[in-house]
This record gives structure tokens, C-alpha cells and sequence, in this order.
């Protein structure tokens, strides 16, 4: 009788999770983003809910909850409830740096949520300020090499993607520039623009326009390839410094517990999203580059980011007491 009763109440339970992912979902979503308004992520962050909303019919509320490197959004996103109306935009800094760099961080990213998939990733640019005489990144590190200790060196935070760029090109070139972090990349460029630092490694979508204006220069691409908003503008490697990567990624995650069954319902939404003529022309635009990896695939991505990025940290002894 024991053993009938418990056979009922699990057949029960199953209907009632079947039928909750049939109606799902039937109210609005949230979307946490961990960053300030308009940076990239944001700005890819807000298209990609716009887009979500339209296929799902249900409203994709974005919400930016920005603050020490992501970790305050990314906090609040792990204790939102699991069951699939609350999402959080991660990159690179949220769920590969932070484990590294923050020795009492309050969210493990592996434990705390479950991936659903990534959408894009970007390489970064070196930007100098417009009268810094090197126009190359060799005459850049002859410069530096001559003047050591002056350069400075702005990023969006210590521990942020742009400082593990900075820290990358350091252990690459034997140079080393007076890092100077700034909340957020707007303030960073910035400060650029006004001369008050000489270089930083940002989006190229934060300094182009300001690169035809003849306000900064752009000396390198940090990734394998050229960009083709910047199509004139050589990489790295093409200047002699191999294996120079400095970029980021985006992609999604929910708080550990959500329903396997909704989780793929996100991501196969979010694939349509990624894959969509609209979503391609907005990241193309960017310069950032469209790329799917579905929630296995987004896992192992970030596991394999968090060690490469960890190993970065430790070498330039990058930590925060938080």
C-alpha cells in the first residue's frame, strides 16, 4: 500500500512539473545584468531580451545590478528562485576571474548556477591616448621598455577583463605599465580621452568612433583575427606578439535548481535568438562575434576559461580582500 501511495504521489509530482513546463513561461521573465547601462554587455544583454520576448510572448525584464567587478549582480542572481523566471548575463569576470582574484567570494559559479548557453564573444583592442608617439605595439613596447614605471594603464576594475588583458600583454612583452582601475568601462575611456591615462584594453565598440573623431589611437587587435569595424588595424600576432588573447564572452546561466526541462526550453529559445539575421547584424555592428554554445558545451567553456584566466591571476598575483 506504502509502496502504491509513494508510486501515485511521484506520478502526481511529474504531472504537475510536465505541465508547469507546457505553460512555461506564463508570466515575465527577469534578466539580471551584473554590469552599469550601456557597455556591451548590457547593451547585448538588452537585444537579447528584446529578441527573447518577442519569440516567448512573455515581457524579458532587464535589470542592472552593477558593482564590484559583477559580483553584487551575480549574488543577487543566486539567491533568485530556481524556477526559471530569473536569468543572469554573464561573462568572463562573473563566472572564469572572480574565483581567482576574490578570496571570500560570495558565490561559488559552478555550484550556485547551472548553465543555459552562450551567446557571443569579443576580442579586445589596445587604445592609447591620441599623443602617445608609438603608433605600432612594437614602437608601444619600445616606449615602455625606455620609460619604465611612467605608462599608465586604465581597466574596468582590478580582476576585470580588461586588467587580465593589460596583465597578459605585461608577462608577453616584459613590459609593465601603473595599472589604474576604474568603476566601469565609461569612466576607463574616459579618462582616456582626457589623457589621464595612456592606454587601456577595451571593446573596440567603446573607442572606435572616438578613434575617426582622432580623439585615441588603436594600435592592435588582442585576438586571432582583425575586426572588421576596424578592418585597417593589424592583431597582435601580425606585430610579432604570439599568443596574445585579451576579449570576453556572454552568455546565460539561471540559479542552480531550475528544472532541467526549462532550462533547455531557455536555451533552445536563446539558440533562435543567437541565430537570428537581427541578433547577428547587432553583434556584427558591434564587433562582437555571434557564437552559440549550447549548456553542456557553455560548462565546459567556463571551466576551461576559469582555469586558463585563474592561471593569469596567479602568475601577476592579482588578489582582492573582499
Amino acid at each position: 500500500m506504502k509502496l502504491r501511495r509513494r508510486s501515485i504521489l511521484a506520478l502526481a509530482a511529474l504531472l504537475l512539473a510536465t505541465a508547469a513546463v507546457a505553460d512555461y513561461p506564463d508570466k515575465p521573465i527577469r534578466m539580471l545584468v551584473p554590469w552599469p547601462p550601456g557597455g556591451v554587455t548590457d547593451t547585448l544583454a538588452r537585444f537579447t531580451a528584446d529578441q527573447l520576448s518577442k519569440n516567448i510572448g512573455q515581457p524579458v525584464v532587464v535589470e542592472n545590478k552593477g558593482g564590484a567587478n559583477g559580483i553584487i549582480g551575480t549574488q543577487a542572481a543566486a539567491q533568485m528562485a530556481p524556477d526559471g523566471y530569473g536569468i543572469l548575463a554573464v561573462t568572463a569576470e562573473t563566472h572564469a576571474i572572480n574565483p581567482s582574484v576574490y578570496k571570500n567570494l560570495p558565490y561559488d559559479p559552478l555550484k550556485d548556477f547551472d548553465a543555459v548557453a552562450m551567446v557571443a564573444h569579443v576580442s579586445f583592442v589596445l587604445a592609447t591616448r591620441a599623443d602617445l608617439p608609438p603608433n605600432s605595439v612594437k614602437e608601444l613596447v619600445a616606449y615602455a621598455k625606455a620609460n619604465p614605471g611612467k605608462l599608465t594603464a586604465a581597466s574596468y576594475g582590478v580582476g576585470s577583463t580588461s586588467h587580465l588583458g593589460l596583465a597578459t600583454f605585461e608577462k608577453l612583452t616584459g613590459t609593465n605599465y601603473v595599472h589604474v582601475p576604474f568603476q566601469g568601462v565609461a569612466p576607463a575611456v574616459t579618462a582616456l580621452l582626457g589623457g589621464q591615462v595612456d592606454l587601456a584594453f577595451v571593446n573596440a565598440y567603446n573607442v572606435e568612433p572616438h578613434r575617426k573623431a582622432g580623439k585615441v589611437k588603436i594600435l592592435g587587435v588582442a585576438g586571432p583575427q582583425r575586426l572588421h569595424t576596424i578592418a585597417d588595424v593589424p592583431t597582435m600576432a601580425e606585430q610579432g606578439i604570439d599568443g596574445m588573447f585579451a576579449g570576453n564572452w556572454y552568455g546565460f546561466v539561471t540559479p542552480h535548481g531550475v528544472p532541467l526541462a526549462i532550462r533547455q526550453k531557455l536555451a533552445s529559445e536563446l539558440e533562435k535568438v543567437a541565430q537570428s539575421k537581427a541578433f547577428q547584424d547587432k553583434a556584427y555592428s558591434m564587433g562582437v562575434e555571434a557564437e552559440y554554445r549550447d549548456a553542456t558545451q557553455f560548462a565546459a567553456f567556463m571551466k576551461g576559461e576559469g582555469e586558463r584566466l585563474g592561471a593569469v591571476v596567479r602568475d601577476k598575483g592579482i588578489t582582492v580582500q573582499k
